[in-house]
């Protein structure tokens, strides 16, 4: 038996304010907003539009619910006559999103539903994904829109906002890097996880450590010596080879 999603239910019966969004995103929503029900969550929502998920958010987590949007449309601040509190500004506008930070609170959920493009969505994770939580969550949704050329995407398109996201998996895992040029960073040391959907991609952000290896029992079929000597032996190669590389790129030759 399918299990009954509420955001579902609401997008379907609601008659009102316009509600945009596609299909396969209200189970995504569930998957991560499903423990915040019922609790104080404090959201964020960047592209508030006519208002209507606003009104589905707070059937969906409750009364206790803290529920803030952001929208470049000046008439958008009539849906705080509904009790949500609404500021106008650009997304692209670092200034007005740095005042935003410093006059709120934190957020446990921070979804980028905006504008769509890639200045719009690369400048707000620059100058919001710090003003979520250390356990909370960050979504941008609509991210098929770095496929599209009339967004300034493209496949495998520098400065999209896929690409962008890319270089943030880099740096999830930049503990193990032996390179210079990656080296761990705030969002190494703040990001837990990254999830990638058809169009949306969800940042869980925890507070991380260095990774700690674990071992525990004894060599019984494995030939231990034997095989530290072949790991030493291509570790060994393996810089020796980086070195030539490096040397043949100093030196604008072809290897």
């Amino acid at each position: 038996m399918t299990k009954q999603n509420d955001l579902l239910n609401f997008f379907q019966q609601h008659k009102e304010n316009k509600i945009l969004k596609w299909r396969h995103y209200f189970d995504i929503y569930d998957r991560y907003f499903s423990k915040y029900r019922g609790k104080p969550v404090r959201i964020l929502e960047i592209g508030v539009f006519d208002g209507g998920s606003l009104h589905m958010w707070r059937n969906y987590f409750g009364p206790q619910a803290l529920i803030y949007g952001i929208d470049i449309i000046p008439e958008c601040k009539k849906l705080e006559d509904d009790g949500f509190k609404i500021s106008i500004g650009s997304q692209t506008d670092r200034q007005f999103l740095r005042t935003f930070r410093a006059e709120t609170e934190p957020f446990d959920i921070i979804l980028d539903d905006g504008g769509h493009t890639m200045r719009q969505q690369i400048t707000t994770i620059q100058e919001l994904y710090q003003h979520v939580k250390p356990e909370g969550l960050y979504l941008c949704e609509d991210m098929h829109t770095s496929y599209w050329l009339r967004y300034g995407g493209g496949v495998r398109r520098p400065r999209t906002f896929m690409e962008y996201s890319k270089k943030m998996v880099d740096q999830l895992n930049a503990w193990h890097s032996e390179q210079r040029r990656l080296q761990p960073d705030s969002i190494t040391k703040s990001t837990y996880s990254i999830h990638y959907y058809d169009s949306i991609v969800v940042f869980e952000k925890k507070p991380m450590s260095p990774p700690e290896k674990m071992e525990t029992g004894d060599y019984r079929i494995v030939d231990h010596a034997k095989m530290t000597t072949q790991s030493l032996s291509k570790r060994v190669r393996g810089r020796l080879y980086n070195l030539t590389s490096g040397i043949l790129r100093f030196l604008h030759l072809r290897g």
